[in-house]
């Protein structure tokens, strides 16, 4: 980095310190809080990070991570973006209207970026297209740095973990109190289809078509609301890459499914239509029943706002009333 820019980062960090001298706090924090602090954690990848006070400006370097950042109305204030500079359409939105900035595309990271947002917190995943793990240490110069894994846990762990980090445990704790009455109302108000339920990544043949696990949290999702997930067996995994959520199987092991519904990841009614028409899969008792639905087009990645999609797009198609006004049982 250039001598004259860093200067300029240098005195935007201590311009943002004292203008925070003396202010109120971030609304979530209160005087237990404050008093629990410097706290420290263990990341993910087995370092541990110090934060000395609650943290007032988060980045974070995953875009999978901001979502439940958003969630729990942590004080972010700037994010890494998907790889073509988007956020997710799911809380985009939100994004957008509580002014969070957009600094790199997954996988660019930019480390004079990093320090002109003067964070006082920075968030790193330990996985994915959208990990900085490699900048782990450049990061650490800059603020304190932690590293959480998103991957084979619901986004309600991920959340707890990011209270402890940032104080914020209580309204968490709120948060998911609030979702979980969230779903058993929805529960209430459908009529789940009997027998067995699979959930499916479709890409066609010639490339792997990963089947979520019953464990997995799409299958916990969904299983929260009543249904009964088919895992497929780990021995169709074939790429040598196991996970808790999918097993990336082959084209041809589709056919071997048996539960009567099918829902698609990534994909709206239109997609579960081509489907259906896919020849070689015109024995699938879901197929047969006529009953593959898509699960939404942002299912791909579950946070809160993918999740309450999902959920309202499910009682939206099994609300029992509509079922017994359609003549379906």
């Amino acid at each position: 980095m250039r001598i004259g820019k860093r200067l300029v980062l240098l005195c935007r960090m201590l311009v943002l310190s004292v203008l925070t001298v003396g202010t109120t706090a971030y609304a979530g924090q209160s005087d237990q809080s404050q008093a629990a602090w410097p706290r420290s954690l263990v990341n993910a990848d087995g370092s541990r990070t110090t934060i000395s006070l609650q943290p007032q400006r988060i980045l974070s370097t995953s875009v999978t991570i901001t979502g439940t950042l958003l969630a729990v109305d942590a004080p972010l204030v700037a994010s890494a973006t998907t790889v073509n500079g988007h956020f997710f359409d799911q809380w985009a939105g939100i994004a957008e209207a509580r002014g969070v900035e957009k600094l790199w595309p997954a996988g660019s990271v930019d480390l004079e970026a990093a320090y002109a947002i003067a964070p006082d917190l920075i968030v790193v995943s330990s996985s994915g297209a959208d990990s900085a793990l490699p900048q782990l240490s450049e990061l650490r110069q800059i603020a304190p740095t932690i590293v959480l894994d998103y991957g084979g846990q619901t986004w309600q762990e991920l959340a707890l973990l990011i209270g402890q980090a940032t104080g914020l445990e209580a309204q968490v704790k709120d948060k998911l109190a609030a979702f979980e009455a969230y779903l058993a109302e929805a529960r209430a108000k459908i009529s789940v289809p009997p027998g067995l339920t699979n959930i499916i990544s479709y890409n066609g043949p010639g490339t792997l078509n990963p089947v979520a696990t019953s464990e997995g949290v799409h299958g916990r999702l969904l299983g929260a609301l009543g249904f009964t997930i088919e895992s497929p067996p780990r021995s169709w995994q074939s790429d040598g890459n196991p996970s808790n959520d999918f097993i990336r199987a082959q084209y041809e092991h589709l056919t071997e499914l048996k539960a009567p519904t099918t829902f698609l990841l990534s994909a709206d009614d239109d997609r579960a239509a081509a489907f259906m028409r896919d020849p070689i899969l015109a024995n699938l008792p879901a197929v047969r029943n006529g009953q593959v639905y898509g699960l939404g087009v942002n299912s791909f990645r579950i946070d809160f706002f993918s999740a309450r999609e999902i959920v309202d797009g499910i009682v939206a198609r099994f609300a029992s009333d509509r079922r017994i006004s359609d003549g379906r049982n």
